[in-house]
């Protein structure tokens, strides 16, 4: 087998090292496999730089039970995900008979709700938006699922009281709205779901 590295002479006497083309390709691989990483760990780490970190945390199945207790099977309107991660909110409403869609930050993980959503056979009746939350309209959903942390649900709140339309359902999981009063509480920890009508 050829030696990675080879002796050469520059001036007679000074030894120098070459890479030779085995070497080449080994350092390419290598640092093509360091960018990729670092560009989709990127994608993971980056809200922890933000206002609001808003990190990955898939929901359980029974969070997605309990989700799916509050909406009413093949109800008229659409539901928004906020924050979908990997997009099982979305497409389980969807095989509720509901038009689903959801909006991520993470490109890697809309790009895998979009593939689940084609495995599963509900493509066509999803939507998944690479958009940050804060600049994405909520007043066409007539439900919303918030998968939040503590510190950005009072803020959420304000959004959401100035935009969405009379009648809407709020659904939020793992943390409540601060200031608005539930309609209905179910489960509990970490899989608990609170109901809100904008209707009041």
């Amino acid at each position: 087998m050829e030696a990675i590295l080879k002796e050469d002479t520059a001036l007679p006497g000074t030894p120098t090292k070459r890479i030779s083309g085995f070497g080449k390709f080994a350092l390419a691989v290598t640092g093509g496999i360091g960018l990729g990483l670092s560009v989709v760990c990127y994608s993971f780490l980056s809200p922890a730089f933000r206002k609001h970190c808003l990190p990955y945390v898939p929901a359980t199945t029974e969070q997605v039970k309990n989700v799916l207790s509050v909406l009413k099977k093949n109800a008229p309107g659409k539901l928004l995900d906020i924050g979908s991660g990997d997009g099982r909110i979305v497409i389980a409403a969807c095989k509720h008979g509901i038009e689903s869609h959801g909006v991520e930050l993470n490109p890697w993980l809309v790009l895998y709700s979009k593939l689940d959503a084609y495995r599963q056979g509900v493509w066509s009746k999803t939507k998944f938006f690479k958009r940050d939350l804060w600049n994405f309209k909520l007043d066409p959903y007539d439900y919303i699922v918030i998968f939040g942390v503590e510190k950005m649900m009072t803020d959420l709140e304000h959004k959401i009281s100035k935009e969405v339309r009379q009648g809407s359902k709020i659904i939020a999981c793992r943390f409540p709205l601060p200031n608005l009063v539930p309609d209905k509480i179910i489960g509990s920890g970490v899989d608990t779901v609170w109901l809100y009508n904008m209707n009041k």
